[in-house]
């Protein structure tokens, strides 16, 4: 990497980068941009806290009087000067000076680069918002690794060199986005429901091997999996790992398709209960049983439910008993 100059610029001087993968998806449909639409954009992301940390940085700002750590800038080649990272802050300076705010909005502190290659403006936009403290929305970085990878045709050890991670998990990202884009968007559109980036997570865990191969088995796709996810079947991300264990129950796909996964899961926790006969148990016997039986858990099975998705379905259990416990423990400690 170059290196880079600390300069004080004006706010003129400086534009807001096109390019920002966090806000590409709302401006790629126009010909046209300016920076009203950037600041729209920027202020309303498709993570749905994004306003309310649009507001409460901007809030931040005012109060300190300026920024602490400077935006990162390319000197292009003519002599301008883009952002490449913190296209948002100086957007709420432009807005303060814009609102005659009380301060000194005129100029902003910028970390400056000498013409920077287009795989060195990756390296930044990578290290600061995929593994960095302000991260994109999941679905946003998804966009960006696709591009990188299916469009810029980066090699996968490149791409995890300037972001780390796993090739699996980079790979179940970019296929995850790709199956919102070719499935979830048209159905959304022919159905006239909004296309919701919110909805990447369900996606995402829907590329567990598991999973596809599940509903195939049964003579669905993924594009079925993406009307079931716009019509509000698949309700919950995490109970995406349950659907194998669903579509084996003729019931459970019968409460799943007219309602949603979580009414699927009551059917399948009843049918398990009556099986195993456990309801006739106390809680506090079960829980004796659970810990005792958890004393003994081994490194390999951790490291399965960490690793295997074969594995998906018990991680699952666990993590809801885990939500349940925690919410009863802490209902009881309020009452205390």
């Amino acid at each position: 990497m170059k290196n880079a100059q600390l300069k004080t610029l004006s706010i003129h001087e400086v534009q807001l980068d096109k390019e920002n993968p966090r806000i590409k998806q709302y401006l790629e449909f126009y010909t046209e941009i300016n920076s009203e639409m950037l600041a729209l954009a920027l202020s309303d992301s498709s993570n749905g806290d994004a306003s309310t940390t649009y507001r409460s940085l901007k809030e931040s700002i005012k109060v300190s009087g300026g920024i602490i750590h400077p935006i990162v800038v390319n000197q292009n080649e003519d002599g301008s000067y883009t952002v490449i990272e913190g296209n948002t802050r100086l957007q709420i300076y432009k807005e303060f000076h814009e609102n005659d705010t009380e301060g000194n909005w005129e100029t902003i502190p910028c970390l400056v680069y000498q013409r920077l290659s287009s795989e060195e403006k990756h390296e930044i936009r990578l290290q600061s918002h995929l593994v960095g403290p302000r991260e994109w929305d999941p679905y946003s970085k998804a966009k960006y690794l696709y591009e990188l990878s299916e469009i810029e045709r980066l090699p996968m050890n490149r791409i995890i060199d300037m972001c780390g991670g796993g090739k699996t998990e980079i790979q179940k990202a970019i296929d995850a986005y790709i199956d919102m884009e070719r499935f979830y968007r048209p159905y959304c559109k022919s159905r006239g429901f909004d296309f919701s980036t919110r909805e990447f997570s369900k996606f995402r865990e829907y590329q567990n091997g598991t999973v596809k191969q599940s509903l195939l088995n049964k003579g669905f796709d993924s594009k079925q999996f993406a009307a079931w996810v716009a019509e509000g079947n698949v309700d919950i991300a995490q109970k995406v790992r349950i659907l194998p264990k669903v579509l084996k129950s003729d019931e459970a796909t019968n409460a799943f398709k007219k309602k949603n996964l979580t009414e699927a899961e009551k059917v399948l926790n009843a049918n398990e209960l009556v099986n195993a006969d456990l309801s006739q148990y106390p809680y506090e016997t079960l829980s004796k049983a659970l810990y005792q039986k958890f004393l003994d858990f081994k490194f390999s099975e951790i490291m399965a439910l960490a690793k295997d998705d074969a594995y998906a379905e018990k991680r699952y259990a666990l993590e809801s008993l885990k939500e349940q416990l925690d919410f009863i423990i802490n209902e009881v400690k309020d009452k205390e």
